[in-house]
């Protein structure tokens, strides 16, 4: 067995101290906008997990696509393991950590169907090529083959030939509405800062966690 004892991270971020209660969601936006102007390399990539029938979690990371205050908007095919999962489960976590600010976010709630104008909206806005490579492409499936997909990016290519690729049905959104934020600041000592937010039904609130 490889030993990684000897990998250690020191952590000097400024600290994070909230004297209010802060919309949680429009404090992620402001930390994602401080990590787009860090030089994040995608700073909107999350790891999204979901459980199967047996209680399985997986996890893989996918694009945030949407932010508003009804929650976190993210694309995939309707038929991949993730989606077969929600049809499922429709209850997930997510989670963003940006190793160079000490920052990570968690967030956990259930997903419900993007509105098909914005499904739309986004798949429009794709390069072509992303927009064939989601009919060619049978997300999670078995498949024999590199070629067999490239195959299948050939073909559709042909039917496309001249027309606007429209969005496959079985392509589409989420939203995850979020139920339980919790924002991480790395300090110094590993005596980090640690703020959860539960949503009730009088809004958000919000509590200090040890580190």
């Amino acid at each position: 067995m490889s030993d990684y004892t000897q990998i250690r991270k020191s952590y000097t971020g400024s600290g994070l101290e909230l004297t209010s209660v802060p919309d949680p969601t429009q404090l992620l936006h402001t930390w994602l906008e401080e990590a787009m102007a860090a030089g994040i390399e995608e700073p909107n990539a999350m790891a999204l997990s979901t459980v199967d029938t047996l209680g399985q979690p997986s996890s893989r990371m996918v694009l945030l696509r949407g932010l508003s205050e009804k929650g976190l908007e993210f694309y995939t095919n309707y038929t991949s393991r993730k989606a077969v999962e929600l049809a499922d489960n429709a209850q997930v976590a997510l989670l963003f950590f940006w190793s160079s600010m000490h920052r990570q976010v968690r967030v956990e709630g259930h997903v419900i169907f993007s509105e098909d104008i914005a499904s739309d909206a986004y798949f429009n806005e794709r390069p072509r090529e992303h927009q064939i490579g989601a009919w060619a492409s049978p997300q999670s499936a078995t498949i024999p083959d590199r070629k067999a997909i490239e195959d299948n990016v050939l073909r559709y290519e042909k039917l496309f030939a001249d027309k606007e690729v429209k969005r496959p049905s079985f392509w589409g959104g989420y939203v995850v509405i979020p139920q339980k934020m919790e924002f991480w600041q790395g300090r110094e000592s590993r005596l980090h800062d640690r703020y959860r937010f539960q949503r009730t039904t009088e809004g958000w609130k919000m509590e200090r966690l040890a580190p």
